[in-house]
């Protein structure tokens, strides 16, 4: 029976759209695999891994029945990818996909449709329940919505990525390994910390219907930064229970939230500081990048000496070798030696964009706050460290 006919790249693409959650070793076989599910020129494609699912779809479908079935996700994209540009057709056997272009065939091992474990709430869930498959009687119920917004994708890919890298990896604190997501009438933020920074974003322009907190796991934050475009194309985007539903363009994304209690951040974020300087964000970040290359390989550490009109940079090793860096800057107050993870700072100013960066200081011992001139958007704090 065929279910597909179209050229390569247009199965391709909505096949890497979902192959980017499932993981290629798995103690269930079918999580390695990918639900196709064809009903006349509509061909849903859905990936999982049973915490996250993404579901997309796409005009391709051959026949006017309906078919569902499972293959190798691996398998079928990296047969695609090594074909040339030509017409794909896709047929179902018994209990095998063949694939045929006018010169290869190929003939791959598939599972039962009704044996993969969607995620309820989804859409998936609702329409394998309508065919009288597995899944209850639809979506989840909207007595479990805790907020519900919409916003373009620019706006949210660019909330996750001013702040993904200050999440933690594989921490016993489990809620660290994640992202954040504050929403209310008033905004939207983005919050993450792994204990020693933080980093903090916000949007006063997104207003939510509702109001929740939510921490996206890492592997779903990295998921839809690679998914969600720099476009004013609209997402949606709903906290239900304990899970985050969004959609944008072909894609349905649905993912459990990590629970626990997220640290106050509001606390975390200096306030009052009057040591302030203002740096060319392009010449602290080679400056550092030179420092960096005596600094300890264990520890990372480099000294910043504030002193009026100069901010120095220091680092040294076990071997003795020494490093320094001097910038002018526009400081007549008084001085502090202060020392940071080089790496905590290299990864702020490789994420922001903008020309200038602010730094501002309390004592040897209390933690720095950089955030960028003229713009309360974002906030990032940074525990010091002993050299």
């Amino acid at each position: 029976m065929q279910i597909i006919h179209a050229s390569r790249d247009a199965i391709l693409k909505p096949l890497q759209t979902v192959a980017g959650i499932i993981e290629k070793r798995h103690t269930q076989p079918i999580l390695a695999n990918v639900l196709i599910r064809q009903q006349g020129e509509q061909v849903s494609f859905i990936g999982t891994d049973m915490e996250i699912q993404v579901q997309t779809h796409a005009s391709i479908g051959a026949g006017a029945g309906q078919v569902n079935t499972t293959v190798s996700a691996r398998k079928l994209i990296d047969i695609l990818r090594a074909l040339p540009d030509t017409d794909v057709t896709l047929e179902l056997k018994g209990n095998k996909l063949n694939l045929k272009t006018a010169k290869s065939r190929f003939a791959l091992q598939t599972l039962a449709a009704d044996d993969f474990p969607v995620m309820k709430g989804s859409s998936a869930e609702a329409s394998m329940a309508a065919d009288g498959g597995q899944g209850s009687a639809g979506e989840r119920s909207t007595d479990d919505l805790r907020a519900d917004v919409t916003l373009s994708q620019k706006k949210l890919r660019h909330l996750l990525q001013m702040v993904h890298f200050a999440m933690a990896h594989q921490d016993i604190r489990f809620y660290l390994n994640g992202l954040m997501l504050a929403m209310d009438p008033q905004g939207m933020r983005a919050v993450a910390t792994e204990g020693h920074r933080l980093a903090f974003c916000q949007d006063t322009e997104v207003h939510a219907a509702g109001q929740a907190e939510a921490i996206l796991p890492r592997k779903s934050v990295i998921e839809l930064m690679r998914l969600l475009s720099d476009s004013d194309e609209p997402v949606r985007m709903e906290i239900i229970g304990t899970q985050i539903r969004l959609r944008f363009g072909e894609i349905e994304f649905i993912s459990k939230l990590l629970e626990g209690k997220f640290p106050d951040y509001q606390r975390v974020i200096p306030k009052g500081y009057q040591k302030v300087i203002e740096l060319d964000r392009e010449a602290f970040a080679q400056a550092l990048q030179r420092a960096s290359i005596l600094s300890n390989e264990k520890f990372r550490g480099v000294r910043l000496a504030l002193a009026p009109g100069r901010l120095g940079i220091q680092s040294s090793n076990t071997e003795q070798e020494e490093a320094l860096e001097e910038i002018d800057i526009d400081y007549d107050g008084t001085s502090l030696d202060i020392g940071f993870n080089v790496s905590y700072l290299q990864d702020v100013l490789a994420t922001l964009k903008s020309e200038k960066v602010s730094m501002a200081f309390g004592d040897a011992m209390a933690s720095a706050l950089m955030s960028l001139p003229d713009d309360d958007s974002f906030r990032y704090v940074l525990m010091p460290m002993r050299i």
